[in-house]
């Protein structure tokens, strides 16, 4: 057989993989999900319960190790590049039980040297001495829900803590750990293109060193989808969106992500293990995993509820539903996290860290390039300006023609317990 035929044998052959086949499997990140909350907010989707007795924090610290040692045979031998500490609110656990679970992590599982840990805070839980046992246990990323330094937007989105407490975590934060991001948003009831810069320069009195902001969405199953708060119209919201936009750009601040702006070498690895197709297993109640092996990749859910959680947990079964990922889904998954990177991602990134060809959506590629939604780049998948504004239209250019139901979906970015941050 001469080498052309040869190559085109090689290349039907992968272009008709049913299953994926892996070289190195993907970069590991570890999500730990702990669900409770002060008080449930009126946008939040996400698994989380008002905490209205004591928290069963010891229990749950021992149900988290043991959740992460039923996982170990499906990770054996693989390092973690970063461990995000999510919610729900984290910082209601004591620093004495952020301790023991990153101890219990430690001895399970093997860390980078220099891996990249998170926890998620609210400033409603701020104490100073809180903040510094968080650090002296190994916490070197503090993520803080400030959503608004406006006392009427906070009261707006029944948000537990005041602009004075944003104020204090703020700051005690910045002196404490080695980054730190602000989680704000925009677009909020009653909110002006004003009031929307005045919390952004707000935020840059603190010059952290990351920011995070989310556009308000009413989301199916809150109390704002319910009852719809009055919001601003979409040219005001984009109006916002500009101006942060250009306002953190002469800042200094790169928007590496979709919602994600940073100084260098501060980007989120977590977030960027997500958005770059790696994997990470999720332990705790509700939480997600995203797993590959040799020629497969599974993703699993935990069970949702606490109680039942930690009932399953004894009981051995802590994961409620696992599935895998098909040929048909996996170019759409792919392309859902990649394309929110503004560097876009390397075409041989698409096989490393699916185990399929690229030739699975080189149609939908060219369509999109037509479309001018992708740059026309032969070695880079990255969207173009206007690919970046209309990010929906293009990621539904990559859903399977099996799926057309999905295509009308107003929403399709959905990161409950995975640990991004929003």
């Amino acid at each position: 057989m001469n080498a052309d035929k040869s190559a085109t044998v090689v290349a039907f052959s992968a272009s008709t993989l049913t299953r994926p086949k892996f070289k190195a499997l993907p970069p590991l990140s570890l999500y730990v999900h702990i669900p409770w909350c002060l008080k449930k907010c009126p946008y939040c989707d996400f698994n989380s319960h008002e905490a209205r007795d004591d928290l069963p924090e010891g229990a749950y610290v021992d149900a988290l190790l043991a959740d992460l040692e039923f996982a170990l045979p499906s990770i054996w031998g693989r390092k973690v590049i970063s461990v995000f500490i999510g919610g729900g609110t984290p910082s209601l656990f004591s620093p004495e039980s952020i301790n023991q679970l990153l101890s219990g992590i430690r001895a399970r599982v093997p860390l980078y040297a220099d891996v990249e840990i998170t926890l998620e805070a609210n400033p409603g839980t701020f104490e100073r001495a809180k903040f510094a046992g968080y650090y002296a246990a190994g916490i070197n990323r503090l993520s803080i829900g400030i959503q608004s330094f406006d006392p009427r937007h906070l009261q707006a989105l029944g948000r537990v803590h005041d602009a004075d407490e944003a104020r204090r975590a703020a700051e005690a934060a910045m002196m404490m750990f080695d980054t730190v991001n602000f989680d704000l948003m925009y677009a909020l009831p009653g909110q002006t293109l004003d009031d929307a810069r005045r919390d952004l320069e707000s935020a840059l009195e603190f010059s952290p060193p990351h920011l995070s902001f989310y556009h308000l969405t009413l989301e199916p199953n809150t109390l704002f989808h319910r009852y719809p708060p009055p919001l601003p119209d979409d040219d005001t919201a984009a109006d916002m969106e500009e101006m942060i936009d250009n306002v953190l750009s002469r800042a200094g601040y790169f928007h590496y992500e979709t919602s994600a702006y940073a100084r260098p070498e501060h980007e989120c690895r977590h977030n960027l293990n997500y958005w770059r197709f790696g994997d990470y297993l999720g332990i705790g109640a509700g939480a997600h995993s995203k797993l590959s092996f040799a020629d497969a990749i599974l993703r699993q859910m935990r069970w949702k509820q606490p109680r039942q959680y930690l009932a399953r947990v004894a009981a051995g079964a802590p994961v409620q539903e696992e599935a895998e990922v098909t040929r048909a889904d996996v170019g759409f998954e792919f392309m859902l996290n990649a394309l929110r990177l503004a560097e876009g991602a390397p075409t041989s990134l698409f096989s490393e860290r699916t185990g399929f060809p690229l030739s699975l959506v080189t149609r939908e590629i060219e369509i999109a390039s037509r479309k001018g939604l992708l740059e026309p780049e032969p070695a880079l998948i990255r969207p173009t300006a206007l690919g970046r504004r209309f990010l929906n239209d293009l990621q539904q250019i990559f859903l399977p023609d099996t799926k057309p139901e999905r295509k009308q979906g107003a929403s399709i970015i959905h990161f409950e317990a995975t640990g991004i941050e929003r």
